[in-house]
């Protein structure tokens, strides 16, 4: 497990792909809260739900890496929490999609909700597929590469919906590779990689100064702004080596 940053306040992580953030009911092996406690164990009884993901403000699948901001005390995961929230951290991604999008630049504004027929699944209205429970969500997409058969696709996501990223991208017909969940099982995959080939490329915040104080005493106006940027893993980077 890479550590990108450690402070009094906060831990950085690039997460690899195959390992889930927290446990659950069917988690069977080792998580990435495992790996924190054991080098960090002061975050044990922070957060929200301390006893089952310990400093965990925001999540990313299992199956997806890339850059994770973890809170080190309880002042920092509020402060954290409230920043998610109110929208103010800005995350990129980067993707290997199928095919070749038309529209090399844009914003998905469709609604995300579960879907009607599996609602362990996020889907957006379509005449094939109805949600319950939609909610706002909005993406940037810029095409960085094209080839034959993938593309290169960075995202920001300006809403926080669970699978947005993948929901949306199915949406306008260029499913993540080897998303096996919501590309179908006849997914585009390269032979390289046997998970959905999306990573947290970087995140950035500024950190609220309620964390620390000013010289004239009471809170900062404004913290220290933070930029961490995670490299992607091997898979996919040689899958993205072969976009060409």
């Amino acid at each position: 497990m890479e550590i990108i940053y450690s402070d009094e306040n906060l831990i950085v992580v690039n997460k690899p792909p195959g390992i889930s953030v927290h446990g659950g009911v069917n988690i069977r092996e080792k998580t990435l809260t495992d790996f924190l406690l054991e080098k960090f164990p002061d975050i044990r009884g922070v957060g929200d739900e301390p006893e089952v993901r310990p400093g965990i403000v925001h999540r990313l699948d299992k199956d997806t890496s890339g850059v994770m901001v973890v809170a080190r005390n309880q002042k920092s995961f509020e402060a954290l929490k409230e920043l998610f929230q109110k929208r103010l951290v800005e995350k990129t991604y980067v993707a290997i999609v199928c095919g070749r999008p038309k529209i090399k630049q844009g914003i998905i504004s469709l609604p995300i909700g579960r879907l009607v027929k599996n609602p362990l699944r996020r889907g957006v209205e379509q005449r094939k597929s109805r949600i319950r429970g939609a909610r706002e969500a909005v993406t940037e997409y810029k095409v960085l590469r094209e080839g034959g058969k993938y593309s290169l696709v960075e995202l920001k996501p300006k809403t926080g919906r669970m699978h947005q990223l993948r929901v949306h991208l199915k949406a306008i017909g260029h499913s993540v590779a080897c998303d096996k969940v919501y590309g179908g099982k006849n997914v585009c995959c390269p032979k390289e990689a046997n998970r959905q080939l999306l990573h947290a490329k970087s995140i950035s915040f500024s950190f609220p100064a309620f964390v620390g104080r000013s010289r004239f005493g009471g809170r900062r106006p404004e913290g220290r702004r933070f930029h961490f940027e995670a490299d992607v893993p091997q898979d996919f980077d040689i899958a993205q080596k072969q976009i060409v």
